[in-house]
């Protein structure tokens, strides 16, 4: 893979909230001045975007939610009752819907002792603490607002052993490099007994082929693209540009040298974009910006990604067609 910084929230676990409108203008405008334009995929959040990214995990044709969740189903039982985890702690939580599995799990076992969902959205991360107060009486819920693209402090000790979630295969919003230093910094915060629950989106195998994948990111209704497209209204909003939607068109392509989904709007015509600093950007027709990466995994690369970080896969499972893997994983000896 390429050698690019992304530095998403990630697709899957982002919501709400506004960005800092300042940081998000100087961010924006010097990706647009590349010679490959290039908007980070962490802008494509706000209220519209994460209700559109609710209705993508509903779709037919995006079935990372749905398989990651019946594999959590099937597997997080035993190894809840395995590991006796006390505290949950979750990388970009989002509103926690496939944590509750994990949680009903620690809280059957009798093990849970808390619960620590992660995001940078305080407003939407607020809301979903007050619901899992009322579900999970018996839990302490310690909520954390972190971008967990920036190194992670926690305010509070957690019980342990603790478990450290990464759903969503949000783990593939990141470059290689990226990725093993997210992964290097989840190492450093486990303790001997501390594991790191991850879901990984598989490569293409016997029953997985490229355009598989390639039509979770383009559906038949154009949610997607909607969704896509999103991100420009979200830096019209909170950074003052003069985006037009209708002049780009949502592409989302399968790499297949670099193993990834891209994503990219495509300008459908000659236009110059404005920004409150003054700063003028032209985009020619047919020239692209990319939006996002979704990287697609193996065996191999998540070893070599786990050894420069410091951890160790202990499970590894996936379901049979081969779509989606879940794993647990642990600090290295």
């Amino acid at each position: 893979m390429s050698d690019e910084v992304e530095t998403p929230q990630g697709r899957a676990q982002t919501v709400g909230g506004a960005h800092d409108g300042d940081a998000m203008l100087r961010e924006v405008i010097a990706g647009l001045q590349l010679p490959l334009k290039r908007i980070s995929s962490k802008f494509h959040y706000d209220e519209r975007g994460s209700e559109l990214f609710q209705q993508i995990t509903r779709l037919e044709e995006y079935y990372l939610t749905r398989t990651e969740r019946a594999l959590l189903e099937a597997w997080s039982p035993a190894w809840v009752q395995e590991q006796r985890p006390a505290t949950l702690v979750e990388l970009g939580a989002g509103n926690a819907e496939k944590s509750r599995i994990i949680l009903n799990a620690m809280v059957a076992e009798g093990s849970g002792k808390a619960y620590a969902p992660v995001d940078v959205s305080h407003d939407f991360l607020q809301d979903a603490v007050r619901q899992l107060r009322l579900e999970y009486p018996s839990l302490d819920i310690l909520p954390e607002i972190a971008d967990i693209t920036e190194p992670l402090r926690w305010s509070t000790d957690f019980p342990h052993p603790c478990w450290i979630a990464f759903l969503g295969s949000t783990l593939g919003n990141f470059d290689s490099e990226g990725a093993v230093r997210l992964l290097t910094r989840v190492g450093a915060m486990l303790g001997p007994k501390d594991r790191f629950l991850l879901g990984v989106d598989l490569r293409p195998g016997p029953h997985k082929s490229a355009w598989r994948i390639a039509r979770a990111y383009n559906d038949d209704a154009g949610v997607t693209a909607e969704f896509s497209l999103n991100v420009l209204a979200v830096i019209n909003a909170q950074a003052g540009s003069d985006f037009d939607l209708s002049g780009f068109r949502h592409r989302a392509i399968y790499e297949a040298a670099e193993g990834r989904i891209e994503t990219y709007l495509d300008s459908l015509r000659d236009q110059t974009v404005r920004f409150p600093d003054g700063t003028e950007i032209m985009i020619r027709a047919g020239e692209s910006i990319r939006t996002e990466i979704s990287c697609k995994y193996d065996r191999p690369t998540i070893d070599d990604f786990f050894a420069r970080a410091g951890l160790g896969v202990d499970e590894w499972v996936e379901d049979d067609r081969g779509y989606y893997a879940l794993l647990l994983g642990s600090r290295a000896e």
